[in-house]
């Protein structure tokens, strides 16, 4: 039989009057060397101390609420006669051996413990001895990167169902999350993602936490159009499905402006506005028929390239209800006033409402220029299942080097984003090149 032995509160850093949350053990029950014993949770830190024998609890000195500090009898022990003999320096002072009664101390946690059982909490403003600069308090449940008010056994419960306590809200005292919280999200999270699978929508994201704006001052709240509620889901998929990658490039188009404005005249005298998006819109198509891997769609299961034998060309349009993209087919077939008078009467259908969904559909590639209203780049979004998008921003004079002189040029930026499944780099880089050499030179449009 063994010797009864009381077991000690060990070095627990910096704590005094530590407050006692969770009992892990019963009288009577068997217990093994390092087994936890009991939680303390004090402003600063969770941990649980461990046993530094093998054998029986014989009695339990302290209750849950109970504050403890370093040295207080936290319980008894029957310790087994292998675990009876303890290091000298522990045992100095004690009574001989054939007492039956000693007191021990019970071993502190280890540093790789407190690491894994997220020790380190934020420390009150107050403390003047903080070690660890105040971080800001957060809700449990709230989302990633928040610190999880729980005892270890909780998270070692969490961690065994791999769930992430920081989504979990709990129902204990001061919002501490309890085995039945954890156990009641993991029955939520299985009923939510049968949901996501009957509504086949693989894009379930956390939702935000809701904010109450009205505290900070007036608010007004003005409900989404239908556009923007279209393009937004179209815009998210297509944002979490496609890798993005953007190529930024710049063409020389004095000459091809100086030939648009000397085309003003006639492209008047047949009621047509001639603007750049024509000539954007050419180069487009040669480019994508030198390049036909731009030209092309991934198939739904990732396993092949659709290529298109046709050049259908969207271009975006802004109107008073959001951001619409009609498309302009055979963009390869047709010449550069009928393309400008195409661009009118759909812009102009798409200003009105009036664009049909036949009239947005089928598009090979998208165009969006923001050159009327300003700014030097930007990162378009690709509309899948096309492959890529050209930006297009304002055009600026600028000096540039002609191997004797600086000339003024005027430069036009272009913003090339692609598919990364599809296009290489080396292939994204290529296309700005073929497209700023079309641009800079129309006549390569005609070999």
């Amino acid at each position: 039989m063994g010797k009864t032995t009381d077991v000690l509160l060990p070095d627990i850093g910096d704590f005094d009057s530590v407050e006692v949350i969770e009992i892990l053990v019963s009288e009577g029950d068997q217990v093994t060397v390092e087994e936890s014993l009991l939680t303390l949770e004090s402003d600063k830190a969770t941990m649980e101390i461990p046993s530094p024998h093998a054998g029986k609890i014989i009695s339990l000195l302290v209750k849950v609420g109970d504050h403890v500090s370093e040295g207080d009898k936290i319980l008894s022990i029957e310790a087994v006669d292998s675990d009876t003999q303890q290091d000298p320096q522990q045992t100095a002072g004690l009574a001989p051996a054939a007492e039956e009664l000693e007191t021990v101390q019970a071993p502190s946690p280890s540093p790789t413990e407190e690491r894994m059982q997220g020790l380190e909490q934020a420390r009150r403003p107050g403390d003047k001895e903080a070690r660890v600069p105040p971080v800001p308090v957060t809700i449990p449940g709230s989302g990633a990167g928040v610190t999880p008010h729980a005892s270890p056994s909780v998270r070692r419960f969490a961690r065994e169902l791999g769930v992430d306590l920081s989504l979990v809200k709990g129902s204990g005292p001061k919002g501490r999350i309890l085995k039945k919280d954890v156990q009641q999200f993991v029955k939520q999270s299985l009923r939510r993602g049968e949901a996501a699978r009957s509504s086949g929508s693989p894009f379930e994201m956390p939702a935000g936490p809701e904010v109450d704006y009205s505290r900070f001052g007036e608010i007004e709240s003005r409900p989404l159009n239908r556009i923007k509620k279209i393009s937004g889901a179209h815009l998210h998929r297509s944002w979490l499905t496609v890798p993005h990658v953007t190529q930024f490039d710049e063409a020389d188009i004095t000459e091809l402006e100086a030939f648009r404005k000397s085309q003003k005249e006639a492209a008047s005298k047949q009621e047509i506005r001639l603007t750049l998006m024509p000539f954007l819109m050419k180069a487009v198509a040669a480019a994508l028929k030198q390049m036909p891997g731009f030209n092309a769609a991934l198939s739904v299961d990732g396993e092949s390239l659709i290529f298109r034998n046709y050049i259908h060309i969207g271009v975006a349009v802004d109107t008073p209800n959001g951001l619409v993209v009609p498309v302009i087919r055979d963009v390869d077939q047709k010449g550069i006033f009928d393309l400008a008078g195409e661009l009118m009467r759909v812009s102009a259908k798409a200003r009105d409402g009036k664009l049909a969904p036949g009239d947005m559909q089928g598009g090979c590639f998208s165009i969006s220029s923001l050159g009327g209203i300003g700014g030097s780049a930007f990162t378009p979004i690709v509309n899948a299942p096309e492959v890529a998008i050209l930006g297009v921003s304002r055009s600026s004079m600028q000096p540039v080097w002609d191997g004797e002189v600086f000339q003024p040029r005027l430069m036009l930026p272009l913003s090339l984003s692609y598919d990364h499944r599809v296009i290489d780099g080396v292939d994204g880089v290529r296309f700005t090149s073929y497209l700023t050499s079309l641009l800079g030179d129309i006549r390569h449009l005609l070999l």
